[in-house]
């Protein structure tokens, strides 16, 4: 992995050169994914952000029509959408951090038995790239994409001891236009502003002598956390390693001495993977200069209403990523989005005066400042919460009831529900469990395990007749979950109870593994057999596909060693 510049040179395009569209799409996307369940009205958007209702109206179709948003209540609400995760995706990826270092964050925290995180700089801030996370009631952890400020967290300090005075201006600055930390929506309510303020160069003073950062009850009553930096050979510090406990289980003391020797060999084993990953100067890479510009099909069917450089720039935004951690060229980018060289440089320039990439005056690089674009807000959503649209829409297609299950021990568990509004309809609510083997979706999940799994599995599970259909015999199941397995969908006709029949899908991970299932479930005198093959098996696979989309996007890039 290469090392990040140590100085870039911003280049603020002339007023004629910035990209009006772009600028409004960003304000658009940060008053969503500043919003409480990422949703706003029109009407209110139009207030966060200051824009004209038309305009707000104008982005708003663009974004939809580019999967960043979608309207629900009866289109009375905008919210933001899975797609929105792909800015930030791409630095992720980009940056290669996640994927290179998360086993070895996974190691520690297991070892340790204590949250684990890893943040980069932000300016004057800190933003949270990796999470791991303890199960346990009381949680310790930040959302992926989430912002510090620099004086309120450990690994502030750790970026702090390399700033110079611009950086030191910076952050004076902001203080000073943000007292209460309105900026930093991920911060809790308990705010010691003074405090924090106060003993930062101390702490600063302190990482430098140590190489360790202290999180005393900043950021919130009871949490503490230590940092240390993960160098690459470069300079700088190119992330944090922190910690993370609570008063409750630790004292910093306690922390310190319990994890620091812990937390340091885990940085030096982090920076020596980076180094070993780390790429020659590179050359220009070879992307393929006839590809076609992704917005020319969008705007010919929607028209004027269609920005279509709003589109372009988030192309070109999304697209940095492929250049790894130094980023594209101006003509790799042009190449890579199939745009011309001008208009990809209007966008990349518009994107530099926004903060979300720098420039060498020769490369373009993505930075995490990004991911403020919604990833955060998006990266919390249950796999419960990413299938309900879908099973909305396959509610509305087939006029039935449909759901997503989960394997839990012997049952499946709802996670998710779509009701048909049909008097007489399915009456299932999320957390019901009802046994595996009985059901579609419990016989899909099943259906993905190995062979001797699934023998296992109906070994110890309590087998017994639910209804006069029920299969009950070990080497019929068998036979059946084979037949699932290579037919990729299950029916079960009136198992579970009588009159009841339903089909399910499963969907998957980006490694392809079933993780959930959905269904649909139907009354059996209404829809035979070979009609839920023929109308609502499409539908259904049609759900599971985009859900699987969608988890793969806010799944972010493959761990990789």
């Amino acid at each position: 992995m290469a090392a990040q510049p140590e100085a870039t040179q911003q280049i603020p395009p002339h007023p004629d050169e910035s990209v009006g569209p772009l600028e409004r799409g960003f304000a658009v996307l940060r008053a969503l994914a500043a919003a409480p369940g990422g949703r706003l009205r029109p009407s209110e958007l139009t207030k966060a952000t200051g824009l004209a209702r038309s305009t707000v109206d104008r982005v708003a179709a663009t974004l939809a029509e580019l999967g960043y948003l979608r309207a629900e209540g009866d289109g009375r609400d905008l919210v933001l959408a899975p797609s929105a995760a792909q800015p930030g995706n791409a630095y992720l990826r980009g940056c290669g951090l996640p994927g290179l270092l998360s086993p070895l964050a996974e190691e520690l925290s297991a070892r340790l038995d204590e949250s684990v995180s890893l943040a980069v700089p932000d300016r004057e801030s800190v933003r949270f790239i990796l999470q791991i996370k303890r199960r346990r009631a009381l949680a310790v952890a930040f959302r992926t994409g989430d912002a510090l400020p620099a004086e309120r967290c450990a690994p502030g300090a750790v970026f702090a001891r390399s700033w110079g005075e611009a950086e030191f201006a910076a952050w004076r600055a902001r203080l000073a236009e943000d007292p209460g930390y309105e900026g930093f929506p991920a911060l809790p309510t308990h705010r010691p502003e003074k405090e924090s303020v106060a003993s930062f160069p101390r702490r600063i003073a302190a990482a430098a002598k140590s190489s360790c950062a202290e999180d005393d009850q900043l950021i919130e009553k009871g949490l503490i956390a230590l940092a240390v930096p993960v160098f690459d050979g470069s300079r700088d510090a190119v992330c944090a390693l922190s910690v993370v406990s609570h008063t409750s289980r630790q004292t910093v003391k306690s922390l310190r001495e319990a994890a620091l020797p812990a937390l340091l060999a885990t940085a030096k084993a982090m920076g020596e993977r980076l180094a070993a990953a780390r790429t020659p100067e590179p050359e220009d890479q070879d992307f393929d200069g006839d590809a076609d510009d992704p917005t020319a099909a969008a705007k010919e069917q929607f028209g004027p209403e269609y920005l279509q450089s709003l589109a372009r720039g988030i192309s070109v935004l999304s697209m940095l990523g492929e250049g790894g951690p130094r980023g594209l060229t101006l003509s790799e980018a042009a190449a890579a989005t199939g745009l011309p060289r001008a208009t990809a440089r209007r966008s990349l320039l518009t994107s530099v005066r926004q903060g979300y990439v720098e420039t060498d005056g020769h490369r373009f690089r993505i930075l995490p400042r990004v991911l403020e674009l919604g990833y955060a807000r998006l990266s919390q959503l249950t796999i419960g919460e990413l299938a309900q649209p879908h099973l909305e829409r396959v509610v509305r297609t087939v006029h039935e009831s449909a759901s997503m299950a989960v394997l839990d021990g012997e049952d499946i568990r709802y996670v998710a529900r779509a009701a048909a509004g049909r008097i007489m309809s399915v009456d299932i609510m999320i957390g019901t469990r009802f046994p595996a083997f009985a059901t579609s979706m419990g016989r899909v999940l099943l259906a993905d395990q190995a062979v001797s799994e699934r023998e296992r599995f109906l070994e110890s599970a309590r087998i017994r007749p639910l209804t006069r259909r029920t299969v009950t015999d070990q080497a019929e199941l068998l036979r059946i979950l084979d037949g699932v397995a290579e037919d990729g969908y299950a029916l079960v006709d009136q198992e579970l109870e009588e009159g009841l029949r339903s089909m399910a899908v499963a969907v998957r991970d980006p490694r392809g593994a079933a993780v959930a299932a959905v269904n649909v479930s139907m009354h059996a005198a209404r829809t035979s057999s070979a009609e839920a093959r023929a109308s609502v098996l499409p539908v259904l696979a049609d759900a599971a596909a985009a859900i699987s989309a969608d988890l793969a996007l806010l799944s972010g890039p493959t761990s990789g060693g």
